[in-house]
């Protein structure tokens, strides 16, 4: 009998560089890949926010389409479901009698915890749940310390891993897959039906973002390759202003960490201007290091005291400041542009979001989980690691104490608009 592999896809939606797809393909007769439409990230939270907002939603059903589209050109197609994984799976290794189920393993609580509840079930049934790391430019195994002995200080972890670490050479994109024969391969969800507490009415269409691979591609193409002085051109702006706008699709795998190192270094060689391009590497580096940070010390993240012994909690509760925030009624005027452009366009970006995390927590004295959850709802390259890491550090109950002291709503003003001139437009 041939041998089946199922593909669970989760925040991993490409076909390069992934070796959990290569490595299905090549141990395997027949693969599966499912991709399931959890109910849990679209329902109300605690904060008074929802867990995945439209626009984010949008940008996911346009990169699950993509990668569609991509197994269908190959021959087959990807199963879609609307539901738990742990009520499919099992299910679906009976159903088709598969040898293995292989996904990428995630380090946040909540996404974890499904993993576990999968693994559980499937050992009762005697088949493997197969972990593999494919969401950082560098792979644990490669790093020159242990995961529990990773610096808190991130300069620390830069300049040990850069020193001593390297960045392995992408996997090969598969251009042949035999597929497991399903008779119907499930519909795509329309958006109204994951997002039920939204008006989507109003809802504007994103020109900068659209889901999937080859979007991808072409953002990172365009960034690196738009006009042969594209380079040279943008040499003189400051390390704050360069903005690569390449985060969403890393965030839901859509594009490889290492796919865009090595674009980069390829650029690097043709232009020269290293000090352009690390710039880039560099929010690479910030991405792995806040994911090993929550592979190092779980849950901490999460908690409003965070690492802070001493931190003074506030309240969770709804107000008056913390709408006003939300929807852009501040009466600041960089503030409220800035929430206006996250609002509708699920982007903004990151020296942004310093300015309005510092204004929410220091300005207004709301509690700072209150907006790490509500980005979480609007961001669509929202990830768990990087959001919540960031808004503790901000708050200053971060696993770097030294930066407790570090955020100035003043000082914040200064580097993201220091000549008013981005509130003055958008008032215009």
């Amino acid at each position: 009998m041939s041998k089946r592999i199922l593909v669970w896809f989760r925040n991993d939606l490409r076909l390069h560089d992934n070796e959990m797809l290569v490595e299905a393909i090549a141990k395997s007769d027949e693969i599966l890949p499912v991709y399931c439409f959890d109910p849990r990230q679209f329902e109300l939270t605690r904060y008074h926010s929802i867990k995945t907002g439209a626009t984010r939603a949008q940008f996911l059903i346009e990169s699950v389409a993509a990668l569609r589209q991509s197994f269908q050109e190959l021959g087959g197609d990807i199963l879609i479901l609307k539901g738990k994984p742990e009520e499919f799976l099992p299910d679906l290794v009976s159903q088709y009698e598969l040898a293995e189920v292989y996904h990428h393993r995630e380090v946040a609580s909540e996404e974890t915890a499904i993993s576990t509840h999968v693994e559980d079930l499937l050992w009762k049934q005697r088949v493997n749940l197969k972990h593999f790391i494919g969401h950082t430019l560098y792979n644990k195994e490669d790093l020159p310390f242990p995961v529990k002995d990773i610096p808190d200080v991130f300069t620390q972890f830069k300049k040990k891993t850069e020193r001593d670490a390297i960045v392995k050479p992408c996997f090969l994109t598969p251009d042949k897959i035999d597929f497991v024969s399903v008779a119907d391969w499930g519909v795509l969800p329309e958006l109204n039906e994951l997002v039920v507490n939204e008006d989507l009415d109003g809802l504007a269409q994103n020109t900068d973002f659209k889901g999937g691979e080859q979007e991808a591609f072409k953002h990172l193409h365009d960034f690196l390759h738009t006009g042969e002085d594209m380079a040279l051109a943008n040499a003189s702006l400051k390390k704050n202003e360069i903005v690569s706008k390449l985060s969403p699709w890393l965030a839901l795998g859509c594009l490889s960490p290492r796919e865009v190192y090595w674009k980069m270094k390829e650029a690097e060689a043709n232009y020269g201007l290293k000090p352009y391009f690390y710039q880039i590497v560099l929010g690479l580096l910030w991405r792995d290091y806040y994911r090993f940070m929550f592979k190092k010390h779980g849950n901490t993240f999460f908690k409003p005291e965070g690492f802070a012994k001493d931190a003074n909690v506030i309240t969770l509760a709804d107000s008056n400041l913390l709408h006003s925030w939300k929807t852009g009624n501040t009466g600041h005027p960089l503030v409220d542009a800035i929430m206006h452009e996250l609002n509708a366009t699920g982007y903004i970006n990151s020296a942004s979001r310093q300015l309005v995390a510092t204004y929410l927590i220091y300005e207004l004295k709301v509690n700072w989980v209150m907006g790490a959850a509500y980005l979480e709802e609007k961001l669509i390259d929202y990830c768990p690691a990087s959001n919540w890491g960031n808004w503790a550090t901000v708050a200053g109950v971060g696993n770097d104490q030294r930066l407790t002291t570090s955020f100035d709503f003043e000082k914040q003003l200064k580097i993201v608009d220091p000549k008013g001139v981005y509130a003055q437009s958008v008032r215009a």
